[in-house]
This record gives structure tokens, C-alpha cells and sequence, in this order.
């Protein structure tokens, strides 16, 4: 494939680049002419990150197929997670509120866990009734988050402001260790845990010119990285137009953590509700709940060092609001999860959780 076919399927990171050049040009400008450009500004940043991100996924679900489960939906979850470190990292530099990170981690968990997995439960319980799939993976991913939860966002709730650097510390330890077992049992062996073995007529249905075989790997990993890049660029500037375009305006603090968990998820979504329409619940499984494992397991170590190198206020404990609706999550999907099989009701749950989420959220509870 020559450079200018290449350059054209991938418009949409040629456009993010354009547009990220234009903001540096522009940024000092459109600060200055008030909240209201500042906002629109942040929010044409915010859907310009999202169409990157969604090549950015495109490239990390061709690798994925290659290699197949479990590492495929790792590659993906990884990809998405590369973005909301990236976003978090830079948005704490700047004016960011001390619960950003915390805010981000738990409005990830309710999306990933209630809004993908629940609607594309839903929707695929719909058209195919129930849907089979692994439940080794649903126990393994619930029993983790439940845990990697309960000591970083519940349990420092009750640790003294004095002894925060110790715990932290402790806890970055906690979350590489539980993230290095996990690792091994995804890949080693226990990697059967998260793959599950489709009829051959169910098999037959993914071609590979479906995904794009042609494209080499390198090829793949590359754009990965400039996308990562430009998103990061973009991301910036976001931070600093949503900064202003937010401030005195009387919105929940919430809703700059919404935007930035609803970005890293927006490419696992389209990924996930394609996996459950084809009847292929495992891959859903894997992105919902891999992407929840991922966000807490691997983004609190990352922010709470950064915290600690840089002395910047970082609160992690959950509000009581949160931790209760963070419960009821987890419990629900122990529940639905233990059979190995989904449905639409089960979907519903979630999915009804979630909008309980986003109301709260408006409320700014």
C-alpha cells in the first residue's frame, strides 16, 4: 500500500494531527474570547480524540484477530487504556481536580461494566436469546476488580492523611503484583479462561478480508503510536479548554471524568456491541470486563506515582455514593456472570444501573 493510500484511509488521524496543529496556533485566542468558544473548542477536541481513538482501535482489533484470544481483547483493552493514561497524565498537570483520577476510574467501571457490557448483553440477548461464552473469565475479572477496588478507592477511606505516601505507596506494589499473576494466567496457563470454543458454522463467519489481513502488523503498531501521539497533543488542549470553559460555570466536577472515560471507551463500545450482535459474547466479556480490570489495575499505580513524584493533592477514597453503586455493580455481575450464559434481563440490569450512573451524575452526586 503506497503512502498516499495509506494517508487516505487514515483521514481521520490526518485530520486529528491538522486540527492539533491548529489549536496550538489558536489556543491563546480562543482562551481569550471567553467560556462559551472556550467549551465549543473542548468539545470539538473531545469528538476529534474520539474518531483517532476509533483508528487507533481499528489497528489494535487487527492485531487482535491475528493473535486471537486472550491476547486480542488485551491488545485492545491495553490500546484504550494507553489513551485515558495519557489523558489523566496531562490533565493533572493543569488545573485538575484532586478527584479526577478517582472520578475517571469509577465512571469507567459504571461504562464498561453497566453501559457496554449490559447494552450489548441486551441487544444480543435480544436477537439470539442467550448467549454462551466462558464463565471462568466473568469469575476470574470480578473476583480481580473487586479487589483491585476495594484496596485502592474503598479501603483509603480510613487511611490518616499522614500515612497517605505509605499506603500509596503500598498499594502501586499491590496493583503490579495482582497485574503480573493476572498476566500470566491471561496468557499462561490459564489463558483458556478467557476464550471459548464457537461452533465452526459460528467460526465461518469472520473472514479475514473482514479485518483488513492485508495490512501488515508493523504497519498496525505504527499507527498505534502516531494515534497515541496525536491524541496525547490533542488531549492537552482539551484539558486546557475544558478547564476554562467549565470554570464558575456551576457543572458537577464529575462530568470532565465522564468525557475522559467516555473517550478511552467510545472504540470498545462499537467493538463490543459488534462481538454480541455476531454472537460472540466471550469477546464482549473480555473488553467489558478486561477494560474495567485494566482502567483500575493499571491506571491508579501510574497516577498515584505520578502523585507521589509530584506532591500534588490525589484523593482515591470513594465517595459513599460511589461505593455503594460500585457494590451493587460487582454483586449484579457476579450474579449474571456465574452461569456462562447472557441474556437480554441480564443486560437490562445493567444497563439500568447505568442510567442510574448518568443521573446521579447530573445531580452531581
Amino acid at each position: 500500500m503506497g503512502i498516499a493510500s495509506h494517508l487516505k484511509e487514515e483521514k481521520f488521524l490526518v485530520i486529528a494531527l491538522v486540527v492539533a496543529v491548529t489549536a496550538t496556533l489558536l489556543e491563546h485566542s480562543v482562551v481569550e474570547m471567553g467560556r462559551g468558544l472556550a467549551l465549543i473548542a473542548a468539545a470539538a477536541l473531545v469528538a476529534t480524540i474520539v474518531l483517532a481513538s476509533i483508528r487507533v482501535a481499528h489497528h489494535a482489533e487487527l492485531l487482535a484477530v491475528k493473535v486471537g484470544d486472550p491476547y486480542g481483547t488485551m491488545i485492545l483493552t491495553l490500546s484504550a487504556l494507553a489513551v485515558e493514561v495519557i489523558i489523566l497524565a496531562i490533565m493533572m498537570s493543569g488545573e485538575s481536580s484532586p478527584t479526577l483520577v478517582r472520578d475517571t476510574i469509577y465512571s469507567a467501571l459504571m461504562l464498561d461494566i453497566n453501559g457496554i457490557l449490559g447494552l450489548a448483553a441486551l441487544l444480543g440477548g435480544l436477537k439470539h436469546g442467550e448467549q454462551p461464552y466462558n464463565d471462568n473469565s466473568g469469575k476470574t475479572y470480578g473476583v480481580m476488580i473487586l479487589t483491585a477496588m476495594g484496596i485502592s478507592m474503598i479501603v483509603p477511606e480510613f487511611v490518616p492523611s499522614d500515612k497517605w505516601h505509605y499506603y500509596s505507596a503500598f498499594t502501586i506494589v499491590a496493583m503490579i503484583a495482582l497485574y503480573g499473576l493476572f498476566l500470566r494466567m491471561q496468557v499462561g496457563q490459564h489463558s483458556y479462561f478467557f476464550s471459548y470454543s464457537y461452533p465452526r458454522s459460528e467460526r465461518k463467519k469472520e473472514s479475514p478480508e473482514e479485518h483488513g489481513f492485508e495490512e501488515s502488523a508493523a504497519m498496525s503498531i505504527a499507527t498505534i503510536l502516531v494515534g497515541v501521539v496525536i491524541i496525547g497533543l490533542l488531549a492537552e488542549f482539551m484539558s486546557a479548554f475544558m478547564t476554562e470553559g467549565l470554570r464558575d460555570s456551576g457543572a458537577p466536577i464529575a462530568v470532565t471524568a465522564v468525557v475522559v472515560a467516555a473517550i478511552s471507551a467510545a472504540p470498545e463500545i462499537l467493538t463490543a456491541l459488534r462481538a454480541a450482535l455476531k454472537n460472540r459474547m466471550q469477546a464482549t466479556v473480555n473488553i467489558a470486563m478486561g477494560a474495567s480490570l485494566s482502567t483500575v489495575i493499571l491506571t491508579v499505580p501510574v497516577m498515584e506515582a505520578i502523585a507521589l513524584y509530584t506532591g500534588q493533592p490525589f484523593v482515591m477514597a470513594m465517595t459513599p455514593v460511589q461505593t455503594v453503586m460500585v457494590t451493587i455493580t460487582l454483586i449484579a455481575a457476579a450474579i449474571n456472570l456465574n452461569d456462562g450464559e447472557t441474556n437480554a434481563i441480564e443486560g437490562m440490569t445493567h444497563f439500568i444501573l447505568f442510567a442510574t450512573f448518568i443521573m446521579l451524575t447530573a445531580l452531581g452526586l
